[in-house]
């Protein structure tokens, strides 16, 4: 399904894309106040079921399946086509709602969390193999800027929602409540199915990426849990990850991105050096306002829903600028980043003001939004036509390494540099490490950098 001659090349709500688009924002929404609401609800569900030991293991089982999942369904969507991938995604996220909803203990709660990584991993890169298939590319920016919106009413409302279901119905209601919106976006994906066209069939052949994607379902999590949960045997952990992630990086990731290669092998790195300096910052914004300036856990995490407006700010703005480079927004993005990270370390003090950090994360959030719809329609536009969905997996698993990385890198220097309670050395170290990180990713966008723009395929 492409644009047609009876409707206008730039409308995302037309006949033959309405159904689309609509489907793209329900799944997309129901994605986020799942991911938004889970974290609060958790809590209240593990004392239930008697899993407070396994605290951290809900989270764990959705990220190593949907790390899994990104990668899986980049190669299948290019085998086949995004079809079967847009209705199995709904479809292992509505059962994993009905699974973790109805669960009596433990195992069946991971079980639920398992399909709901499934879900979200397949469904998020079928997004955006749907989005290269019906949408022109001077469109492309307004449907990446919407999908940025999709996430602004989860993330105002979606935690305190979820407490307020959690404390008035019970927790169940946060994963059942979500229900009919899976159903809803699997009915309207099922009409966008039917009027796609065929599959590019054509496909370099990739060995070994169903063990990379094992491989990086392992790794990414151990990453994260060893950075959350410092101490010898998690280092140890954090090690075998790491180890088990960079051989499985080379396969998931074209060829020359670790290099940054011109083209789409530095759009995808762009996605991890971004989405790197912010979260790797970001984590230990709560910890700092509250650790240091004593701030309420309710107020100390204001900065983060601040953000989130910027983002969606920036993602409308730039969804209506489709003629200025992408190349420009997204160095211009590094940029405002660095200035932000810099900044923040006049916050880390006890000295420092406390209320600098909401202003200063609005901002960030703003670059963000600039940023990261950028890079998602560069991506499209330099991935050959056989490879758009291992591409749009590449870009999600760079973003969620990067992140990994850059958190656990806190997690070492909290341990090392500072304490838990006394965290300003490290947070200092941090903030000023991760600016010069998104002044390297300025660096690597300078002008020209994508004039030799080779594709995936290359």
């Amino acid at each position: 399904m492409t644009a047609t001659d009876a409707e206008p090349r730039t409308s995302l709500w037309g006949r033959d894309r309405r159904a689309a688009t609509v489907g793209i924002v329900v799944i997309i929404t129901a994605l986020a106040f799942e991911n938004l609401g889970v974290s609060t609800a958790m809590p209240r569900m593990l004392t239930e079921l008697d899993g407070n030991a396994l605290y951290s293991w809900p989270f764990t089982a959705f990220q190593a399946a949907s790390v899994t999942a990104t990668v899986l369904c980049g190669r299948v969507s290019d085998r086949f086509g995004p079809a079967p991938a847009l209705l199995t995604g709904p479809s292992l996220f509505l059962a994993g709602l009905l699974v973790a909803g109805t669960a009596s203990g433990m195992p069946a709660l991971l079980a639920g969390r398992v399909l709901q990584g499934l879900g979200s991993g397949t469904g998020v890169v079928a997004v955006y193999v749907l989005v290269a298939l019906v949408y022109p590319e001077d469109v492309r920016p307004r449907v990446f800027g919407l999908v940025a919106t999709s996430w602004l009413v989860p993330a105002l409302v979606g935690p305190t929602a979820a407490g307020l279901v959690t404390e008035q119905v019970g927790w169940r209601w946060v994963f059942l409540g979500l229900t009919p919106f899976a159903v809803l976006a699997l009915l309207l994906l099922l009409r966008t199915v039917r009027r796609l066209p065929d599959a590019e069939r054509a496909a370099p052949r990739r060995r070994g990426l169903a063990l990379a994607a094992v491989a990086t379902g392992f790794g990414v999590p151990a990453l994260t849990w060893a950075a959350q949960h410092p101490s010898v045997a998690t280092a140890v952990l954090g090690v075998a990850g790491l180890a088990a992630l960079i051989p499985a990086l080379r396969v998931m990731l074209p060829r020359g991105t670790l290099t940054a290669r011109p083209g789409l092998p530095v759009v995808i790195l762009s996605r991890g050096l971004l989405a790197g300096a912010m979260f790797g910052v970001e984590a230990f914004v709560p910890l700092t306002l509250v650790a240091v300036h004593h701030l309420p856990v309710a107020l100390a995490g204001l900065p983060l829903t601040i953000a989130s407006i910027g983002w969606v700010a920036g993602s409308q703005w730039q969804g209506r600028h489709p003629g200025i480079a992408r190349t420009t927004l997204i160095r211009t993005s590094f940029l405002i980043l660095a200035a932000v990270l810099a900044a923040m370390t006049l916050v880390a003090p006890s000295w420092g003001p406390a209320w600098l950090a909401g202003p200063l994360w609005l901002v960030a959030g703003l670059g963000m939004g600039i940023g990261f719809p950028s890079i998602s329609v560069l991506t499209l536009k330099y991935a050959a036509e056989g490879d758009k969905g291992f591409a749009s997996a590449a870009v999600q698993v760079s973003d969620m390494v990067g992140s990994a990385l850059t958190v656990g890198f806190g997690g070492v220097l909290l341990t090392t540099l500072a304490s838990a309670t006394h965290p300003t050395a490290a947070v200092i170290v941090l903030d000023l490490l991760m600016a010069g990180l998104a002044l390297a990713g300025a660096v690597l966008f300078r002008p020209g950098r994508l004039a030799r723009a080779p594709q995936v395929g290359d």
